[in-house]
């Protein structure tokens, strides 16, 4: 088997009524990308300094999950950060490119990505999968830094973060066994009425969810899971309730002297056409913030005393 061929190359490019540095900072800090990006599920960083890092990236391309290692450069001067894939996963044989930011005037800026890739064996189906799969993601990407630019003045309002923690007395090997094996949640969780899970690759889960909030209402979600055994789940919501446009989370579990303290961690960006749609004439970003935060809360509580309840029992 070949895997070198022809190199292939693209270009996407999007205008952003932003300035330039807003737009260079958002394409820079890739820990928020899975915040920010629909196809990213999340970012693992391996090496990093302040010129360039190393990260393993879990993403969808055409509706798989998809992960590879990817080293970026930083040049914030010339507002440009080049990637090239380390590991690639087939089809593609390898894939770089850049990422580059053109001032217009100070409020207004152009950004292109730009892409470069090899397939394996430089099969035509291939390459026609990989240009589908960049020309779906690079739209996505595009159009969500532009969206997120062009509201920088208000992300710390609308992207917000809160943790719930519960002590249990139990084996940190038990609570993650109750927490990975989400298939069996409509059996152990009350609030989640149906769950479909998939595990064609070990460690990512893909599932969908039905779940109720205090109010009665039924909430269906998507959601992708990258599993870090033995003490930390992290996840993407890949269909959100209407009152967001991301959410992403994780579970951690952290030893302690007679147990553990386990963690749900979620970050939610609000969207702010569908507020009145959904809580009421008049209502707020503050109001749909304490909403959001109340709902997840709730739910992510119970679901830690259900499976302190199931640890502290197997403990005996």
């Amino acid at each position: 088997m070949s895997v070198t061929g022809t190199k292939h190359h693209t270009l996407h490019s999007v205008a952003v009524a932003a300035p330039a540095e807003v737009v260079y900072g958002i394409v820079a800090d890739v820990t928020k990308w899975p915040q920010y990006f629909g196809p990213n599920v999340h970012v693992e960083h391996l090496e990093q300094d302040d010129r360039a890092e190393r990260i393993h990236i879990w993403a969808t391309a055409n509706g798989a999950v998809k992960n590879w290692i990817s080293r970026r450069t930083f040049d914030p001067e010339r507002l440009r950060v080049d990637f090239r894939q380390e590991v690639s996963t087939p089809p593609v044989a390898g894939m770089g490119g850049a990422w580059v930011v053109s001032r217009v005037d100070d409020e207004t800026s152009l950004l292109e990505l730009h892409h470069d890739f090899e397939a394996i064996d430089d099969a035509p189906d291939s390459v026609d999968w990989i240009n589908a799969a960049v020309d779906r993601n690079s739209a996505a990407e595009l159009n969500n830094i532009k969206e997120l630019a062009e509201q920088h003045a208000q992300l710390d309002e609308l992207v917000f973060t809160f943790d719930d923690t519960v002590h249990m007395k139990a084996d940190g090997a038990d609570v993650f066994d109750f927490l990975n094996r989400a298939d069996l949640w409509p059996e152990r969780l009350p609030h989640v009425a149906r769950l479909d899970l998939t595990e064609d690759e070990p460690g990512v889960q893909v599932m969908a969810m039905d779940t109720s909030t205090a109010d009665g209402s039924v909430h269906t979600t998507e959601s992708i899971r990258v599993v870090f055994a033995p003490d930390r789940i992290v996840y993407k919501q890949t269909t959100v309730p209407g009152l967001m446009t991301a959410h992403t989370g994780r579970w951690t579990i952290v030893e302690t002297a007679d147990g553990v303290d386990v963690t749900s961690r979620h970050t939610v960006t609000l969207r702010t056409d569908t507020i009145e749609k959904y809580l009421g004439e008049g209502k707020t970003v503050a109001d749909a913030r304490a909403y959001v935060h109340r709902a997840l809360s709730t739910n992510s509580t119970n679901t830690l005393k259900l499976a302190r309840g199931y640890a502290e029992a197997l403990r005996g």
